[in-house]
């Protein structure tokens, strides 16, 4: 009786325990602190990794930690925020559960929410979207997050295509909200967080909300299987996809980020710079750092400036845990690094693109000996390959799969390659589905089958494994393009493009670039009244039209004018050929 209320068989001894017993067998694999310096061993320990029927992170690990039986429970921060103003706040774990019970209660009794709703989520960071996030979660409504430099045409995409029942916005996107608003009919609650005289007409205030609520609530007893988030994750063709996660797969399945990547427990401090609309923060900023107790560093800009970080990291030497994107190291590097004498202390971790070898140099010599771990996940996965302290580091190598993690480099049909072979990376999911994997592409089975070949789920990425069992980083499968930690679908952009009348038909790929490691280029044949328009003015003119139309973050910072685009028999435009030719590889 007690086995059922796992998905796999096989667990290991202390997680072999009646449901009754589920807390403490789950704070019990919170605290477990066995030092990870044998890299081996402990992928043998997580051969079985698995998860309980039901599981919900809410109670079992915000409200464990912030509990009398957890190491934590005294004042010591979860969250700890600052701003370019010199604000500052910090928020222990009791404080997060308070919190987001009463919010929890904003949604069920105010707003009408129920378990299974869609909450849509577009803030910068502050510390309501940590409150927002475990309030959700307590109360079985799924939630998905929005970067705020979402445009109308962005947001309103979002609101249909979820569903979403509830907005919560501030002033950074509420008037892009209401230009869309109207044709999202099922929203029926919207939340604005501000001063209340800053309130527009149909919007509740969050401060009032809060005032008028109470801390009784009762956290729903969630399936692990349950739907829990929503993330949206660019498509090489069509709108952004909806890959779905449940309370399992994200909740319980970052464990093995948090042990591995993050390598955290309770007096660790993690500071994490990407913004709250993408996984990477659900990574770092949310869900692994706080499985362990570790406390969350937050600070809010609209601007990334190199030498305020690393004043940051100077001035506040409790973080010892440092989340950066290449593209902004390769910046941080380029400043005096010797000058702050705490960065050899720092565990330095950057994931979203691959960090070259010279990179990883830079930063060791400029730190007198700090090192650059290297981490490779998806929307769609947890933590899947890294570079740890207890392994050799290869530069330029992705590392070796997570403990728990059974990568393979296989072909088109799903058959392990041998090494030193060119081939697909996929995780494998039989005869054991891993835990932080997805569910689905939300309504698109079609797509959501095409990503499993054989026993595996194909990543879309391309890579070789050499005899050490070291994965090397190849480039996408398909043409998502990378740029400073962003992930951008090309049909988004050339769909932008496309409504300016100078554009008759476009192409676009990536392009190498020595800061960012590759940006956006756009080919663009012309119609015909604009063929003798200045090329630098209509160059400049097409960017700013793409900002205005999507996410700034997609517009294509270079741009040639073409007679022709290559394409297939049928008609298809070749990404490839020209993608190929950007990068020397004709």
């Amino acid at each position: 009786m007690a086995h059922r209320c796992f998905h796999r068989t096989g667990i290991p001894s202390f997680l072999r325990t009646p449901f009754k017993c589920r807390r403490q067998w789950v704070s019990s694999f919170l605290l477990d602190n066995e030092p990870f310096n044998n890299y081996e061993e402990h992928r043998k320990k997580m051969q079985n990794f698995s998860v309980p029927e039901y599981f919900n992170f809410a109670r079992d690990v915000v409200d464990f930690w912030g509990s009398d039986r957890s190491p934590k429970c005294g004042s010591s921060p979860a969250l700890w925020w600052i701003d370019d103003q010199g604000h500052e706040k910090k928020f222990n774990f009791q404080q997060i559960s308070s919190l987001s019970k009463r919010l929890a209660n904003v949604f069920v009794n105010h707003c009408g929410l129920k378990k299974g709703d869609t909450l849509i989520v577009i803030l910068p960071r502050i510390p309501e979207w940590w409150i927002i996030y475990i309030a959700a979660i307590r109360a079985g409504i799924i939630v998905s997050s929005g970067t705020t430099q979402l445009r109308p045409k962005d947001i309103e995409l979002r609101l249909k295509s979820s569903g979403a029942n509830c907005i919560i916005t501030d002033s950074s996107s509420v008037q892009n909200v209401e230009k869309v608003i109207g044709n999202c009919a099922g929203v029926q609650s919207k939340i604005y967080i501000g001063q209340k005289s800053d309130t527009l007409p149909g919007w509740k205030n969050y401060k009032e909300l809060m005032d008028k609520s109470t801390e009784e609530f009762e956290t729903i007893n969630s399936r692990s299987d349950e739907p829990m988030t929503l993330y949206f994750t660019s498509g090489t063709t069509g709108a952004p996809k909806m890959a779905e996660h449940t309370h399992g797969s994200l909740g319980f399945g970052h464990f093995v980020t948090a042990r591995y990547m993050l390598d955290v427990f309770h007096n660790d401090v993690v500071w994490n710079i990407s913004d709250t609309g993408w996984a990477k923060a659900g990574y770092s900023s949310l869900f692994a750092t706080w499985l362990r107790g570790a406390c969350v560093f937050a600070h809010q800009t609209n601007r990334f400036d190199a030498r305020e970080f690393l004043e940051i990291l100077d001035r506040n030497q409790a973080i010892n845990v440092f989340c950066v994107p290449p593209t902004a190291l390769r910046l941080i590097v380029k400043e005096n690094l010797s000058k702050y004498t705490h960065l050899h202390k720092v565990k330095c971790l950057s994931a979203g693109e691959p960090v070259n070898p010279e990179l990883l140099e830079e930063w060791q010599e400029g730190t007198r000996g700090g090192h650059v771990y290297e981490a490779y996940g998806q929307s769609e996965t947890v933590f899947l390959c890294g570079t740890y302290p207890c392994i050799k580091i290869k530069p330029g190598s992705m590392g070796k799969p997570a403990p728990g993690i059974d990568l393979e480099i296989v072909d088109e049909e799903g058959n392990i390659l041998p090494n030193n072979v060119e081939g697909n990376v996929g995780l494998r999911v039989k005869p054991h589905r891993p835990v932080g994997l997805f569910t689905k592409y939300v309504d698109d089975e079609k797509r959501t089958q095409s990503v499993y070949q054989g026993d595996f789920y194909m990543t879309g990425d391309k890579a070789v494994r050499d005899e050490d069992g070291y994965f090397w980083f190849v480039g996408r499968a398909d043409d998502i393009i990378l740029t400073a930690g962003y992930r951008i679908g090309p049909f988004e952009v050339e769909s932008a493009l496309i409504e300016h009348p100078a554009v008759l038909e476009s192409a676009v790929v990536s392009s190498p670039d020595q800061v960012r490691g590759e940006v956006v280029k756009a080919f663009v044949i012309r119609t015909e009244k604009y063929k003798t328009r200045d090329e630098g003015e209509l160059r400049k003119e097409l960017q700013e039209h793409v900002k205005s139309i999507t996410a700034p973050y997609k517009y294509p910072r270079k741009i040639d004018f073409v007679e022709e685009l290559p394409k297939t028999v049928s008609g298809k435009i070749r990404r490839v050929e020209l993608r190929n030719r950007e990068w020397g590889r004709e």
